[in-house]
């Protein structure tokens, strides 16, 4: 049965999103929907490819009078953000992304979408699939696992990719043309945890809830909570307004990816006294919170419900070193750009928190525009781990992609895309980590540009993608590769 977003227009990209879809593909389970292009390429007879890092490479020859111009790829990754909401059942290793039309938008039923980069990589199979395109030699890209470490950019094969030009299209803003990003990497915290038996009398489990979230490199500049930080503070309130109040937790936990800002975020705590008391003061504490972020946060819930009792609790020391590391620690934007107007040019996220059986583990994602700026951070995070008994190490550091405001694809894309808007696009440079640096660290020579389609609230459940500008897109995209020129 045809899905309804396959009347949508472009109508051969709309087929290829919605089998995107079909085809579960969130980080590190990409091999299904990998290896059914790997299939459909060859069935068409078409150079197909899996390089030692399971990137997919596919080749199509130019099309008639197009042999002499210079050849183009087009570049996507293949997997998706997995998030869903509470209350949607969805196992994304084998469930499949339930589109609809919503208006000018298309949503998915409680999850994520996967528009960010199935829109991109499906345009790329359209291209492919079409029989009346005009474009010259032509190779798609797909990435493996761009989401948590951008793992098929680093382990690139070299001397594989035969293009001069490529056109990645993860961006995710019509009317603007990306020519540089920030560059990343992994901070994960360790705070070790000592346990001693539980003497408490109750056992709560504090919930907060109901945040929008985002992408921690689009969006981090919002104003948006992250639930872990602001669960953090709640603890920290305590610990520090409440002398008399004594309390320990069994669990801290929060978040899903690391590259989200995360939506929710949960404790397990247990104290003595008299639990009305403390319900009424977590109630006043989300009036505080509603009042405060009535804006950026407008369904934000904290709520406490009793537990089951817990058998052990964190050790004095380890409390007090977990609320303080948390309540502590830096997250958000850290500077703007001086160089690029409004651009953010550093931040952290903390994406991930949980407890181990002998530690509380937290993972953030540091991004910058300069290498400097992701030292700086470091070094930040090393001198409060140290305060707060804990430790941090690095790792996945990946480069920026230094942008350049005079080249060749940048002038045709640019003109084309006036043409189409009736207005000059916006250039500009991205927080987020897009693979280009890694691409052009790998390909040095590459002319490189990315375009893509309106995508709202992407790595969350409210992830939507614009019809109309996916329209924009597809002709913008089309009509570049019509237009690239002959060979030097």
């Amino acid at each position: 049965m045809m899905s309804e977003i396959q009347s949508l227009q472009p109508q051969l990209l709309w087929k290829w999103f919605d089998q995107i879809c079909a085809i579960p593909h969130p980080s590190h389970h990409e091999e299904q929907l990998a290896e059914f292009i790997v299939n459909w390429a060859k069935g068409k007879g078409f150079y197909a490819e899996r390089d030692e890092a399971g990137n997919l490479l596919i080749r199509k020859p130019a099309t008639k009078g197009m042999e002499h111009c210079q050849s183009v790829a087009l570049q996507a990754h293949l997997d998706m953000v997995p998030q869903a909401n509470e209350e949607t059942d969805h196992d994304f290793t084998s469930d499949p992304i339930q589109p609809y039309i919503d208006g000018e938008w298309v949503k998915a039923k409680g999850t994520t979408l996967g528009a960010d980069n199935g829109i991109g990589m499906a345009s790329a199979l359209a291209v492919l699939d079409s029989e009346n395109l005009v474009h010259p030699a032509l190779e798609v890209l797909l990435t493996m696992t761009e989401e948590v470490g951008m793992d098929g950019a680093l382990g690139l094969r070299k001397n594989w990719l035969q293009s001069e030009i490529m056109i990645n299209t993860d961006t995710e803003d019509n009317g603007e043309i990306y020519i540089g990003c920030a560059g990343g990497e992994n901070a994960d915290l360790t705070v070790p945890v000592q346990w001693r038996e539980n003497n408490y009398e109750h056992c709560y489990q504090i919930s907060l809830k109901g945040l929008r979230g985002g992408h921690s490199g689009c969006d981090i500049h919002t104003g948006r909570a992250s639930a872990i930080k602001t669960l953090a503070r709640f603890l920290a309130n305590l610990q520090q307004n409440q002398p008399h109040f004594e309390f320990s937790l069994s669990e801290i936990r929060g978040g899903s990816v690391r590259n989200a800002i995360p939506r929710e975020a949960f404790a397990t705590l247990c104290f003595n006294g008299e639990p009305a008391n403390f319900t009424q003061g977590v109630k006043s504490f989300e009036s505080l919170l509603k009042t405060e972020l009535a804006i950026a946060e407008p369904d934000l819930q904290l709520t406490a419900q009793p537990a089951e009792k817990a058998t052990k609790v964190f050790a004095p020391n380890t409390k007090n070193n977990v609320v303080n590391l948390l309540n502590a620690l830096p997250n958000g934007v850290i500077r703007n750009s001086d160089v690029v107007e409004n651009v953010v040019e550093s931040s952290l996220s903390i994406g991930v928190l949980k407890t181990t059986e002998d530690a509380v583990k937290g993972t953030i994602l540091v991004r910058s525009l300069i290498e400097s700026g992701t030292n700086y951070i470091n070094g930040l995070l090393i001198s409060l781990t140290e305060l707060c008994g804990a430790s941090v190490q690095f790792s996945g550091r990946y480069p920026g992609w230094e942008p350049h405001a005079e080249t060749p694809i940048l002038a045709l894309t640019k003109e084309i895309y006036g043409e189409l808007l009736g207005y000059e696009p916006a250039i500009k440079v991205i927080h987020a980590g897009l693979e280009c640096g890694l691409l052009k660290k790998i390909y040095p020579a590459l002319d490189v540009v990315s375009i893509g389609p309106t995508i709202v609230n992407a790595h969350s459940p409210d992830e939507k993608v614009h019809i109309p500008a996916v329209r924009t897109y597809w002709e913008l995209l089309t009509k570049v590769l019509a237009g690239i020129p002959a060979k030097k």
